[in-house]
């Protein structure tokens, strides 16, 4: 195997090994000795790769960007209607995969984070951004000047979903939560088309 390769694939691993890591012990507060470990390598080529703890847990917070923005492009492929796109970007933010229990931790232990490191609170804003202007684009369509307050409903229901369900025990219901969600948009739309008076 080319030594490229090899180098992408231990860096894969150790991306992976930091997410289980954090995910296992529910902190940010990890040693890069606790994920070399996990990821069956030492902790001497655990720096080589990344340098330091929080270029690590970066790392994994871009890892799960970069997924996330993969699996709404894919999403938004299916479908050429404003509305379908709409239902595509909610239901790419709350399949299995981004709302499973392990994820739902990660990214509420990174939200934190971000309240006290300058990069990572970068990078959830990129996704902020995104999300709001992936969600712009169709509602400007569908509900003219109310764009902009809509989309910020939405974004934040999705949030909130991921709030709510990291203080529960039981499995995470990602069908339901984008049930709810449909139904707020729904109803903000037709809002937004019949006009004053007919507020949600």
């Amino acid at each position: 195997m080319p030594k490229v390769g090899v180098e992408d694939f231990r860096k894969k691993s150790l991306i992976s090994a930091t997410l289980h890591t954090i995910q296992d012990k529910g902190t940010i507060d990890i040693r890069v000795s606790d994920v070399a470990r996990h990821a069956g390598v030492s902790s001497g080529l655990a720096h080589h790769y990344f340098g330091n703890k929080n270029q690590m847990i970066l790392a994994a917070l871009r890892f799960l960007l970069t997924e996330f923005r993969g699996q709404v492009n894919h999403a938004l492929r299916s479908t050429t209607t404003p509305r379908g796109r709409l239902s595509a970007i909610i239901s790419a933010s709350l399949n299995q995969c981004q709302f499973s229990q392990e994820n739902i931790t990660a990214w509420l232990i990174f939200y934190a984070h971000a309240q006290e490191n300058i990069e990572a609170q970068k990078l959830l804003q990129v996704y902020v951004r995104r999300l709001r202007s992936n969600l712009l684009y169709d509602l400007k369509k569908l509900t003219g000047e109310q764009a902009g307050p809509i989309a910020e409903i939405v974004a934040s229901l999705i949030d909130g979903f991921y709030i709510r369900q990291a203080l529960r025990m039981g499995k995470a219901d990602g069908d339901y939560a984008r049930s709810l969600i449909e139904h707020s948009l729904d109803l903000h739309i037709l809002a937004a088309v019949e006009g004053p008076g007919h507020d949600v």
